[in-house]
């Protein structure tokens, strides 16, 4: 396809895709159970960091987390006793178990103590370099201050080279606005225009496939490529073709 016709087919498919309805169909289902804003961050982290595998397995877990924190995050996060903590031990998603439950919370409350929480986290770390790479960059070293290498096999880390699809979707999630209102906007000091696609098996074949990849290695370069491309056709809000390649991939299998 050339530019125009490429162009027009994705846009049709973000407005096919990107509705409301969408929420019903994904992880980011969790965060929309909150109003308050630390409820929101902390509920979108943990859920974006079980995002793979199962769908249906993801959002069941997701929620029974919350459950585990009482459905009560931001305060769980800064108020559980050793004992509430130790109940989080029986948590499994795939190979993040119960230590690595416990290290998360430990670490945001590290977070949210020592260092003004999740946004000022992130933003402080774009700020350093006006990239997202430099935000998620700043976030794994603060995030693994706390002892804990065995638990950091679940955080990529793009100075290695990560393609850190699960911490790019949820920047998007925290960054994004428009009127479908999926995204929540929460974070102003990271413009849509800096953040990255989250490529994962689905954006990635369907970019192939579009040519807006080239790249084999679904790695930080293959995510660098694609979003440069799709800045082509949108340089302030690229990230929305995400639904379009997203649902390409998993609805319509194209």
């Amino acid at each position: 396809m050339d530019f125009e016709t490429l162009k027009a087919f994705l846009d049709e498919k973000v407005e096919e895709f990107y509705r409301p309805e969408f929420i019903e169909t994904d992880p980011i289902q969790v965060p929309h159970r909150f109003s308050k804003k630390e409820d929101i961050e902390i509920a979108g982290f943990l859920a974006a960091t079980i995002a793979w595998g199962n769908r249906a397995s993801i959002i069941k877990n997701a929620l029974y987390l919350m459950q585990l924190l009482d459905d009560d995050p931001h305060s769980f996060v800064l108020h559980a006793s050793p004992a509430e903590l130790k109940r989080l031990k029986k948590f499994v998603h795939r190979t993040f178990n119960g230590d690595d439950c416990v290290y998360f919370i430990q670490s945001l409350r590290n977070i949210y103590t020592s260092h003004y929480g999740l946004q000022k986290v992130f933003e402080d770390g774009f700020s350093n370099g006006e990239t997202a790479w430099a935000a998620l960059a700043h976030f794994h070293g603060l995030f693994f201050e706390l002892p804990g290498e065995r638990t950091q096999k679940h955080v990529s880390n793009v100075r290695k080279g990560a393609s850190a699809k699960r911490l790019n979707m949820y920047l998007r999630w925290m960054v994004r606005e428009d009127k479908a209102k999926v995204d929540f906007a929460l974070w102003k000091g990271i413009p849509a225009s800096a953040l990255m696609l989250p490529l994962d098996v689905h954006t990635g074949n369907v970019g192939r496939k579009l040519g807006l990849l080239q790249r084999k290695s679904s790695d930080w370069k293959a995510v660098e490529e694609i979003t440069a491309n799709l800045r082509r056709f949108d340089p302030q809000d690229p990230i929305k073709y995400d639904f379009a390649l997203f649902g390409l991939g998993v609805f319509e299998k194209f």
